[in-house]
């Protein structure tokens, strides 16, 4: 049976203990990951905490809705057995018919099998770290050597310790113009993510610095047992020409190399984003957007008149 929770309803620890031993476990369903970045979150569970379903909602012109939050890649529903296309629908049927809108991207092992929803595939990009690191870099493409060989000619050295404040920087700094959707309360939500992490060991920040001691790019990366998920990444004009970010993936591959771990790269539909992580011999996987809309027909013809009026 599969029960609806509203937040304070929520037994966090069950919760958590329900994510940690999914199959398809992900540290944003994490309770304190949640909490971060859709704070009042809902959530459907079957079976007693048995398999999980949040439910990140909001309110805007009265009208509730689902959505899925910024710097959580997939949700949906998780489980500590096989979940089959049957239990998936189940979940979204059982999704409370107050929210009316619900655009939500459900995680890589859901599938659905009633063909009554709107799907729009995502892709992800993901690297076995099992593999010695010599058999891993056999699988380097040549663009991504001659990047790499070319960081090393400019003296690019890489250090672990990078501070929020100043990767969020060079963020801004750099492509900040090109993200209108990135308000300064997103930036906040990160920041807060970012020193959780830290303070609790679930991170690893990483920089590139030029030989005058200038971060020219760096990364967050999410670790959540045996994955490291490539979560938040910067870099400015000098790393595209220096091939810093390349370095800098190649040092992290090389440390972590012969473990039991997934480098997580979080995906991308940008076909030069993918090919970049593609360049490291990173393996594609698909998970999907949801998209159910339950607006009466006169507010659904308002929505879209809207949407199209904003996109001219």
């Amino acid at each position: 049976m599969i029960v609806y929770r509203k937040h304070k309803e929520i037994d966090k620890i069950r919760w958590d203990e329900c994510i940690r031993t999914s199959v398809n476990r992900l540290p944003y369903a994490r309770s304190w990951f949640l909490d971060i970045v859709s704070p009042g979150w809902d959530a459907l569970e079957m079976n007693d905490y048995g398999a999980v379903f949040p439910l990140t909602h909001n309110r805007k012109f009265g009208i509730r809705y689902l959505y899925q939050p910024y710097f959580a890649q997939q949700l949906g529903i998780f489980s500590s057995e096989h979940l089959t296309a049957g239990v998936v629908d189940e979940f979204l049927q059982s999704i409370p018919a107050r929210f009316l809108y619900i655009h939500l991207h459900l995680n890589s092992m859901n599938k659905t099998g009633s063909g009554i929803y709107e799907l729009l595939p995502r892709l992800n990009h993901e690297l076995d770290l099992i593999p010695s690191y010599e058999s891993i870099f056999k699988n380097y493409n040549q663009n991504t050597r001659r990047n790499i060989r070319k960081a090393l000619d400019h003296e690019i050295t890489i250090r672990r310790k990078v501070e929020p404040d100043e990767l969020i920087g060079l963020f801004t700094r750099n492509y900040g113009r090109n993200e209108p959707a990135l308000k300064f309360r997103h930036y906040e939500i990160l920041r807060t993510l970012m020193n959780h992490c830290i303070r609790n060991t679930f991170s690893l920040n990483m920089g590139a610095y030029m030989p005058d001691n200038t971060l020219c790019a760096g990364v967050f990366l999410l670790r959540d047992q045996d994955r490291f998920i490539f979560h938040f990444a910067a870099s400015d004009k000098n790393a595209r020409e220096n091939g810093a970010m390349f370095l800098l993936v190649d040092s992290f591959i090389k440390e972590h190399s012969g473990q039991p771990l997934i480098l997580d790269f979080e995906g991308s539909n940008d076909p030069d984003v993918a090919r970049f992580y593609k360049g490291f011999g990173a393996k594609e996987s698909v998970f999907h957007e949801v998209v159910i809309n339950r607006l009466p027909g006169w507010i659904r013809w308002w929505f879209n008149f809207q949407k199209n009026v904003r996109q001219y």
